[in-house]
């Protein structure tokens, strides 16, 4: 796949959000959050109008986040095998809804309303409804995202979202970074988690901010504020700030270094910081994992928000 749009052809459609000095973008494709700027800067590490998502960037993780192992789960009784997305760990990443193109169900100025439903197929035999809203305010970018099981049986499921932090043009090295979390999972050459250990005392101790440097992260952190957290990006005093938030639906927040990504010229050029509703490999481990039953839903809100 190309990386941007060839000259003659059309540009991908876009949802343009607007509130004072904010705007959004959002692609219909995967419901993803291409661009969202405050103050005349661009806060997200996203990708250009005529490009499309590399790393994750923008994109929502639905049904799962991050990996599952060989792509293999039992459920219910039975045993099944997803497409490995990420064949070089022989693993299935990110969900099943990236490159769906999602329905525009409403478009206003400050909202827009997407959803997509997912039907069964191998691998995931589970018939699903998304919805995401995304909603500026005065503090920033709004997000809630929603699922319901339309099936007749139970069917696993987890949520997540992978935006990237960036701030004028400085690479993570720069970044002070404040993540409330008291411990942190180890994991595998595959990216899964192998075990869960206290962050005090350690290079992973962000509770209090601290500049990240040369540490290389791609970390599950745990034990956050069970009624919702907030992970604060800065540069020093006097300079933009954002916040990543998720409310208390989301237990778990990944921060990625991107020192692995495939985008060209782009390692360490922003922080993803990605909310999760349940650890990597929960289809197993069932450590975060939602059983939604018939006609159940979930709804969850996170954002991006601006400031000094």
């Amino acid at each position: 796949m190309p990386p941007s749009v060839a000259p003659g052809e059309r540009v991908p459609a876009e949802i343009q959000l607007r509130r004072g000095s904010q705007r959004a973008s959002v692609r219909p494709a995967g419901a993803t959050l291409r661009s969202y700027r405050a103050h005349g800067r661009e806060l997200l590490d996203g990708f250009g109008r005529s490009g499309w998502s590399q790393d994750g960037r923008g994109q929502l993780l639905l049904p799962w986040p991050n990996r599952i192992r060989g792509g293999r789960y039992r459920f219910g009784g039975h045993h099944h095998q997803l497409p490995l997305s990420e064949a070089a760990r022989n693993n299935a990443i990110h969900g099943l809804v990236r490159w769906v193109n999602w329905q525009v169900e409403e478009a206003k100025p400050e909202r827009a309303r997407l959803s997509v439903e997912l039907y069964p197929q191998p691998g995931y035999p589970f018939w699903m409804r998304f919805e995401a809203e995304y909603a500026l305010s005065l503090e920033g970018l709004e997000v809630t995202l929603g699922a319901q099981n339309l099936g007749r049986g139970p069917a696993p499921f987890g949520a997540g979202a992978h935006p990237y932090v960036r701030l004028a043009g400085r690479t993570v090295d720069d970044l002070l970074v404040r993540i409330p979390a008291g411990h942190r999972l180890t994991s595998d050459s595959q990216g899964i988690p192998t075990g869960e250990v206290g962050v005090e005392g350690t290079e992973y101790d962000f509770r209090q901010g601290r500049r990240i440097g040369p540490l290389v992260l791609d970390t599950c952190f745990s034990d956050l504020p069970r009624t919702g957290w907030e992970v604060e990006v800065g540069i020093g005093p006097g300079f933009e700030r954002v916040r990543v938030w998720a409310d208390g639906t989301f237990p778990y927040v990944m921060v990625y270094s991107g020192d692995g990504v495939s985008a060209p010229g782009r390692p360490r050029a922003g922080l993803a910081v990605e909310p999760m509703t349940c650890v990597p490999d929960a289809f197993n481990s069932g450590r975060g994992l939602l059983v939604l039953r018939p006609g159940e839903s979930y709804l969850g809100r996170w954002g991006v928000a601006h400031g000094r």
